[in-house]
């Protein structure tokens, strides 16, 4: 079963891990100097927060979590029929942890990512190129965080 991932860049870490341990009632699964995450299954979510240096603060990027290779290949399926261009990483440590990914922007450039974790690190991990995704608003340094444009104003 997959998994929605949501990714915010943080300020300050230890009000932003106070404040989303209130809101979804549990304590984060993993918790580092700069990056936790929360593992919910009610709403079924990974939902992870960084603070590093640089990043924007907000939604950094989206994804899929999948469980096993088979739905990872529907999903890296579903990204070339996206009409947009794919940026296939594969094998990676991003966010402390192994994984396969692939990453895509949407015609607005919210980035997104498919993957399917394979195990923990002890690092934070490296960055692709997101200059390979057309929409420009891919950061190009920092691990995880590919930085989209600001919100336009008089949205709801």
């Amino acid at each position: 079963m997959k998994r929605f991932h949501v990714h915010v860049g943080v300020a300050d870490l230890d009000a932003s891990v106070a404040f989303y341990s209130g809101l979804f009632g549990s304590a984060p699964t993993v918790v580092k100097d700069d990056y936790a995450k929360w593992m919910l299954d009610d709403p079924r979510i990974n939902f992870a927060i960084s603070q590093k240096d640089g990043a924007a603060k907000g939604v950094e990027h989206l994804g899929l979590q999948v469980e096993d290779q088979a739905e990872l290949a529907e999903v890296y399926g579903r990204l070339k029929t996206a009409k947009g261009p794919v940026l296939e990483e594969g094998a990676t440590t991003c966010c402390y942890a192994r994984s396969e990914k692939s990453w895509i922007a949407d015609p607005d450039g919210v980035v997104w990512e498919a993957f399917l974790t394979t195990g923990d690190s002890t690092v934070y991990g490296d960055s692709p190129d997101f200059g390979e995704l057309s929409s420009g608003n891919a950061a190009s340094s920092a691990c995880c965080a590919p930085q989209v444009a600001p919100a336009k104003s008089g949205c709801c």
